[in-house]
């Protein structure tokens, strides 16, 4: 059977819904409603959200990713709606993609960026534990963060696809991050993505599928490279599952960083993913952690093992030369 990439994400979101989603992590405590999307939710469609749950505009701002509107998006003129998890904030109807930016002080800089995709099935986006906490604790270390808000095939009604939108959404995030890397302070050849669950799926896109031509070119920043210097996908792939037969390997695939929870039905594939991206020559690492289910990003009631997991990405980007300063 032949199906598009867009058909799997469908696939996969739904399986997302009737397993993991609906089973809180056990590194974290029930979320209410049951868990992503599961149960009815009420969003909220006009203001903004409480300021303490976005970071400070005058030290992190935000920057769309075309500065006339993003192509496909023409005519849709709504706002965002938003949403609160106890401790989470969560956003959907994305029609304006855009970065928000987490610049270390440049004594601290090392010159390395993440563009950093949050997950939520592609319906919404749990941009807290898997978006905002991740980019501060990446710049507390000398690494630029990029928080990314894409657009979303299973938010209903948005008439978008992974493949025609979120897509080309994390590659222009990529290639904007580059046009202004001197200003950023970052180094354009060491660009990476991060992505947690459906965001993992997206990032590992971004890393298999770099040389897809721009369908809607508008700038010159559309000239730049797509390809990110390596990959950190997070309880999240294309790799693996129902979307393996529908992703090919690049000969020159950039390095990936695995890690998930052991208990986690989605990430089941991992191990095999690992052999896979192995034997086909990528230079790949795997970290699984036993009794930890899916979703742990970085909260606050993680256990300790999983709660390490971003100093072994620190650990990983710092052996493979990523980290060292350069003169930019």
């Amino acid at each position: 059977m032949n199906m598009s990439v867009n058909t799997w994400f469908v696939i996969l979101t739904a399986a997302v819904t009737s397993s993991a989603f609906a089973q809180p992590t056990s590194a974290a405590p029930p979320r209410s409603g049951g868990g992503r999307g599961v149960a009815a939710v009420t969003w909220i469609t006009s203001g903004s959200p409480p300021a303490e749950m976005v970071p400070n505009p005058a030290s992190h701002p935000t920057v769309p990713l075309w500065p006339n509107g993003a192509p496909g998006s023409e005519g849709k003129t709504a706002g965002e709606k938003y949403r609160l998890d106890a401790d989470s904030l969560v956003v959907s109807g994305v029609n304006s993609p855009s970065i928000t930016l987490f610049s270390p002080a440049k004594a601290k800089a090392t010159g390395a960026g993440i563009i950093v995709a949050p997950g939520g099935g592609f319906r919404e986006i749990w941009i807290t534990h898997e978006g905002y906490r991740v980019a501060d604790w990446l710049n507390q270390r000398g690494i630029a963060a990029f928080v990314l808000k894409y657009r979303l095939q299973n938010d209903p009604g948005s008439g978008y696809t992974t493949e025609g939108h979120s897509l080309p959404d994390i590659q222009r995030a990529i290639r904007l991050v580059r046009s202004r890397a001197a200003e950023w302070g970052v180094d354009p050849n060491r660009v990476g993505v991060m992505g947690f669950s459906a965001g993992g799926a997206l990032a590992g896109l971004a890393g298999s599928r770099y040389d897809d031509p721009v369908k809607n070119p508008v700038d010159d920043i559309d000239k730049l490279n797509a390809k990110p210097a390596f990959m950190a996908l997070i309880y999240g792939t294309p790799f693996g599952g129902v979307m393996a037969s529908q992703v090919k390997l690049p000969s020159n695939m950039p390095p990936v960083f695995l890690a998930a929870g052991g208990d986690d039905g989605i990430s089941a594939s991992y191990p095999d993913v690992y052999r896979k991206l192995k034997d086909a020559g990528v230079s790949v690492e795997l970290h699984l952690y036993a009794g930890v289910g899916h979703g742990f990003g970085m909260r606050l009631t993680n256990p300790l093992a999983v709660a390490g997991w971003p100093d072994r990405l620190w650990d990983w980007l710092f052996d493979l030369g990523l980290l060292k300063p350069t003169p930019l």
